[in-house]
């Protein structure tokens, strides 16, 4: 049986998805403080889904849940994930990130769990010393959301040394789209990220939508950004399981396009999707944001076999569905 924790919220969420639709029995484990039970109960009408309310923050909950089931392997999506917040609250990104994942892990050991899929980010790179970006390139954070993912991934591999716990690291770069049924999607209280902002600036009509920075070294002034589709995160996934089930392994992949696009240029992309003008006002520029970021994900597509098959059309068109939805 499969744990995934995290999956009420976005990219969690449509991993389960995929998992379910391949035959999977699961586990959900979710405090749902920014994840939804409304999605849940959509995964559960998908296969059979397991759900236990729970904080990873308190040790007994988590092992009550090895406890219970028997556990095969974990994907771990289970996080604070807003850059602007950790810099501002980062004793509540430490405690939450990399000390509940001690406990996810201290548990796994009690019980004998040697299998991790974990949830990391490109953020664990920092400002760009090449591109596009591999999985060698050096790491240095520049804020402590990027830092406890970091941190994470230290004690995997100190993990997978001391305790034989093989890990798969997956490092995402920007994440776009929806489920192409419409049956989930992106779906945070406090957005901020790009396309779904967007997308809510033409559903509501009213709202403006801001472009922060358009003086950045790039073609058009605009951050440069490696978008790609949260289905095709969610196949990644999955073969990234069952390419450690087979090779007993610990490995890093990088999960992206290999193509950058501009803000500007997912603006123009929306409105010619949408096929409506949108209002828009430059802002400035962001602390922290880099002028361009693009992985190189050569590693994933040889090894895991991975193959994004989704267009950055593709991804605005479902979410734009979605947002309609929510509204």
């Amino acid at each position: 049986m499969i744990l995934i924790t995290g999956a009420a919220g976005y990219i969690g969420s449509h991993t389960a998805l995929k998992f379910l639709e391949n035959g999977h029995e699961i586990i959900i484990f979710d405090n749902l403080e920014t994840g939804h039970i409304e999605t849940i109960k959509t995964l559960q009408k998908e296969g059979s889904v397991h759900f236990i309310k729970g904080d990873l923050r308190n040790q007994e909950e988590i092992n009550n849940i090895f406890a219970q089931y028997k556990i095969d392997t974990v994907l771990h999506f289970a996080a604070y994930a807003i850059v602007e917040e950790s810099v501002k609250e980062p004793e509540k990104y430490y405690t939450n990130n990399v000390i509940g994942t001690l406990n996810l892990l201290k548990a796994m050991l009690k019980y004998n769990v040697k299998n991790i899929i974990f949830s990391s980010t490109c953020a664990t790179y920092g400002e760009p010393k090449y591109l596009p970006i591999d999985e060698t390139h050096p790491q240095n954070p520049v804020n402590p959301y990027g830092q406890t993912k970091l941190t994470i991934e230290k004690i995997l591999k100190d993990y997978d040394r001391a305790y034989n716990l093989k890990s798969i690291i997956l490092r995402y770069f920007n994440v776009a789209g929806c489920d192409d049924k419409i049956r989930i999607g992106e779906w945070h209280i406090k957005e901020t990220h790009l396309i779904p902002n967007i997308l809510k600036s033409a559903v509501n009509n009213t709202s403006k939508f801001k472009i922060y920075g358009n003086d950045y070294k790039t073609q058009d002034g605009t951050c440069i950004r490696d978008y790609v589709n949260v289905n095709d995160l969610a196949n990644a996934h999955f073969l990234a399981f069952e390419y450690l089930k087979k090779e007993n392994k610990s490995d890093i992949f990088n999960l992206g396009t290999e193509k950058g696009q501009s803000v500007k240029e997912i603006f123009d992309t929306c409105q010619k999707v949408l096929n409506k003008s949108l209002n828009v006002e430059i802002a400035k520029k962001r602390e922290g944001d880099p002028a361009r970021l693009y992985a190189d994900s050569k590693k994933a597509k040889l090894t895991l076999k991975w193959n994004p098959s989704h267009t950055i059309e593709d991804s605005i068109k479902t979410a734009y569905e979605w947002e309609k939805k929510l509204k």
